[in-house]
């Protein structure tokens, strides 16, 4: 088991805190009005005498690259969690089903918005609300005198996360999104639609997620150990559950409000940092938060430059850079876990 010290920690943090401002400030720079990676942080700091390209940079990518940085750590974030909470590095929001209830929550706003006056702006609230909804369900079948079962919380994930899909097709039939590239969009993800005041709420609720988790991480480091472990020396393994399903919702169903399902997120990011930098949630939730927005922002830079004008949703990157090593990680850890 890798333990580092605090020192070491720091420096790592560190270090994904610099590739987090690369990755952000190669998101401003490319784009068909390319800048310098050095006029587009000028452009940052004297948007006053920006040049036409520069003001392109502060007015249409500054708000999507803000909006994929807070999308990106809070499934990041929410995926370390859950992965902790269920002990099972393949637990992530979507397996869980949590994501599928959120867009169903989008899709009915998206769908009913327009007969009663609604419009757009009812699907972020709608969307929370049905990741909330799907959290409470989730813990209410899952669970046996308040307290969950790990195992029990995952097969019940899967079935909701099948009724989900099935719903999201189901109404969006109804209503005719179909007919469109909205459905296609929300059930791959994207940030093509990026509104100004998105990432702020995203961040928001971010920051209101991880108030709520941060305080329980020793906690969870001792769930490690097991349910009986945990509770023998002094954890409140219900409240901890109950506490962390809560904040991930939060942060879950702001980014799928926004963003759609982006895959692989909250599967590969935690993954990756868990194995270069141990088990230690107090380390593994801010590197996570950091890496995965850095992760996302990289991946949305690509997804709107490397076919000329052409763009691709983002969740299409996400699933070709994370699908192949997931399924490496995956097989490294079985030929590991069978060695003699």
């Amino acid at each position: 088991m890798k333990v580092l010290t605090a020192r070491a920690a720091g420096l790592r943090l560190a270090l994904l805190g610099a590739l987090l401002l690369g990755s952000m400030t190669l998101g401003l720079a490319a784009g068909p009005s390319a800048l310098r990676p050095g006029a587009a942080l000028r452009a940052l700091w004297a948007p006053d005498h920006a040049s036409a390209a520069a003001d392109i940079a502060l007015r249409v990518r500054l708000p999507r690259v803000l909006l994929a940085a807070a999308v990106g750590a809070a499934l990041a974030v929410a995926g370390a969690l859950f992965q902790a909470l269920l002990r099972n590095p393949l637990a992530d929001p979507y397996v869980l089903g949590v994501s599928g209830g959120a867009a169903v929550g989008g899709i009915l706003a998206l769908s009913l918005g327009a007969r009663i006056g609604w419009g757009a702006a009812a699907a972020p609230p709608a969307a929370f609300a049905g990741a909330l909804v799907t959290t409470a369900a989730l813990y209410a079948v899952a669970g046996v005198r308040g307290r969950v079962s790990a195992t029990h919380l995952l097969l019940t994930g899967v079935v909701f996360n099948a009724f989900a899909s099935a719903g999201i097709v189901f109404v969006a039939s109804l209503a005719g999104l179909t007919e469109g590239t909205s459905l296609f969009l929300w059930l791959i993800g994207s940030l093509s639609a990026v509104r100004a005041d998105a990432a702020p709420v995203v961040g928001g609720f971010l920051a209101l997620g991880l108030a709520c988790a941060l305080p329980l991480l020793r906690d969870l480091d001792l769930l490690s150990l097991g349910e009986e472990s945990a509770a023998q020396l002094g954890v409140d393994v219900a409240r901890l559950q109950r506490v962390l399903l809560l904040s991930t919702s939060l942060m879950v169903g702001a980014a799928v409000s926004v963003a759609g399902l982006i895959g692989f997120v909250g599967l590969i990011v935690p993954h990756l940092l868990r194995l270069r930098l141990g088990p230690d949630h107090r380390l593994l939730v801010p590197a996570a938060a950091l890496a995965g927005a850095a992760f996302l922002v990289l991946c949305d830079t690509a997804a709107r430059t490397l076919f000329g004008g052409r763009e691709l949703p983002v969740g299409a990157i996400t699933a070709l850079a994370g699908g192949p090593l997931f399924l490496y990680l995956l097989r490294r850890e079985q030929l590991r876990s069978s060695a003699p």
